[in-house]
């Protein structure tokens, strides 16, 4: 008789930073943890985000009891409206994360989904799965942590975590029910890895404070305070630092406004009567009394932080006296873009204060000694490092490795591979689909790596574009083909490498033996043109032959 197994399969988040996305899977009962957007990488050329590949579950969408969220950041919750296209199962999550879900949802329309709200300590059961929400700390309140009981054993997912005994807004991490999880035995524990290259404890949230006590006592004009919009104890730490030192807060950028208002309405925030007032007002009061809040933490051309920089947000100029404070941390990929932003607003003569020069920012995520903690406290029989990319995910298994656990069970694994469990033990399986979904703009899914790839050859050479007429019989050319081309050469200043390639058509076209259709023609003149140009100017770029076949007589 074969064994019952629970099959855990990672769909994104391991081997990258972003798209967290889990599935576990116990006979025909699906739970789904999590569904994460990541922001495109420096060669993802026009893309505008990446979600996980969740064509695995295309053909079990019925099979999927829940989805499972573990708190309201955009790598565990951005992809969700995309998947509620395909799915309509519950959604379970804490107060606030249910907040953001939900003005997310609504914005696409996706209104009709069931979500409900739990609170750390509840139990649900889903199907064959009973899932209990533990409390830890991260970088936004009400972040929980899951214990599922299984049919096969107890599956311990921590969420991103990290360890503050002094939290800003949240309570402290639920430390004594982690370890009440070892004595009920513990099958495998899924654990973020992202900062397993960095020794000793993150510190906690509170350390920021001292930094922008600082900045806002010594500050001559205003201070801007650039974070991210779900940063919200370090949003509350910029609101009582202005209210200190008797400064009017304005807050700009659409997805600020928004998540501050959702947070103040559900009571995570306290913001001082009176304390904030219009972006369009601040014009209005000397700039020692002003502070702004602002997105734009990671050079995004389009955020408020870079308009600021380039000079061309409508109501912040900023000049010598201003100081401007970027409280995060670049994401892998970002720091050219970062850097700019910098450079610029120091060109513009303000000051600006950033994590590499004093602590306005502090990590998230658990430290090299918080992970061993965990580790510790819940006393896994297997361990798989989660939430990373792969060198994070083998430092976190080295760790383990370190405190005791035998590397036959330790699984450093990438997305799409199958793990099974059965009460026996566990193994790496095959592997599914779990790369990566272009959206660009109203599309999704319907970029790939082969337009990108053209798109990164547009971006270095440019293209050329060949028009041609040619008899619809014989394939002859009926007038002297033309050249267009964009970020290749300019035109007036190439005129003999243009006319050599107008020759090089005609001659191409006229030594054919015979004609076998536009396509063999435009590959033939391709291919012939990519030649030419390279030995003449070493460039490649994109060749579109745009051939016209015209009826001649004697059709």
């Amino acid at each position: 008789m074969a064994l019952e197994e629970l099959r855990i399969i990672p769909l994104g988040g391991l081997g990258e930073i972003g798209k967290n996305m889990m599935v576990l899977e116990y006979g025909e009962d699906i739970l789904v943890i999590d569904a994460g957007i990541m922001f495109p990488e420096n060669d993802m050329l026009g893309i505008d985000l990446v979600i996980p590949d969740y064509g695995y579950l295309m053909d079990k969408l019925h099979r999927v009891r829940a989805i499972v969220v573990t708190h309201g950041h955009e790598d565990h919750i951005g992809a969700l409206p995309f998947f509620l296209q395909h799915v309509q199962a519950p959604i379970y999550a804490t107060r606030l994360t249910i907040g953001f879900i939900e003005s997310k949802v609504r914005a696409r329309e996706r209104a009709g989904v069931p979500l409900n709200i739990v609170r750390p300590g509840e139990r649900v059961t889903i199907g064959p799965f009973t899932v209990e929400f533990f409390r830890v700390n991260h970088s936004i309140p009400d972040g929980v942590g899951l214990a599922i009981y299984t049919p096969v054993g107890l599956v311990v997912h921590s969420g991103d975590f990290k360890i503050d005994y002094t939290p800003v807004i949240d309570e402290p991490a639920d430390l004594a029910r982690l370890a009440a999880f070892a004595n009920e035995g513990v099958l495998v524990l899924l654990s973020d890895s992202t900062n397993s290259e960095s020794p000793g404890f993150t510190p906690s949230e509170r350390a920021v404070q001292p930094a922008f006590e600082e900045v806002f006592a010594n500050a001559q004009g205003r201070v801007i305070v650039a974070t991210f919009a779900s940063h919200l104890p370090r949003i509350q730490q910029a609101i009582w630092a202005a209210a200190r030192h008797q400064r009017k807060l304005a807050i700009t950028g659409r997805t600020m406004e928004e998540m501050v208002e959702i947070a103040r309405e559900l009571g995570y925030l306290e913001i001082p009567e009176k304390l904030l007032v219009s972006i369009n007002h601040i014009q209005n009061l000397p700039p020692e009394k002003v502070a702004i809040l602002a997105t734009g933490t990671q050079g995004e051309p389009t955020a408020v932080l870079a308009r600021i920089a380039r000079g061309l947000h409508k109501q912040i100029q900023v000049g010598p006296g201003d100081t401007v404070v970027i409280s995060a941390h670049p994401i892998p990929g970002n720091d050219e873009e970062v850097n700019e932003v910098i450079n610029r607003l120091f060109q513009r003569g303000a000051d600006v204060i950033y994590d590499r020069i004093a602590q306005v920012h502090v990590s998230g995520h658990a430290s090299q000694e918080e992970q061993k903690l965990l580790l510790r406290l819940v006393q896994p029989r297997y361990f798989v490092p989660i939430h990373g990319e792969l060198r994070q995910l083998h430092h976190h298994g080295v760790l383990a490795r370190q405190l005791g656990i035998p590397q036959e069970r330790i699984f450093v694994v990438e997305n799409g591979y199958v793990l099974h469990f059965t009460s026996e033990g566990g193994r790496i399986g095959e592997r599914v689909p779990g790369g990566y979904v272009f959206v660009d703009g109203s599309g999704v899914g319907d970029v790939g790596p082969a337009v990108l790839r053209d798109r990164e050859l547009l971006s270095q050479d440019g293209f050329v574009a060949v028009g041609m007429a040619v008899d619809a019989r014989t394939g002859r050319l009926l007038d002297v083909p033309e050249i267009v081309s964009r970020g290749f050469v300019y035109m007036r200043d190439a005129e003999n490498l243009v006319n050599e390639m107008i020759e090089l058509v005609i001659e191409t076209v006229e030594q054919q033996s015979h004609y076998a259709g536009k396509q063999a023609l435009g590959d033939l003149v391709r291919t012939t043109l990519q030649k030419m140009i390279y030995e003449r100017i070493r460039r490649r770029p994109m060749i579109v032959p745009l051939i016209s076949e015209v009826p001649v007589g004697g059709r």
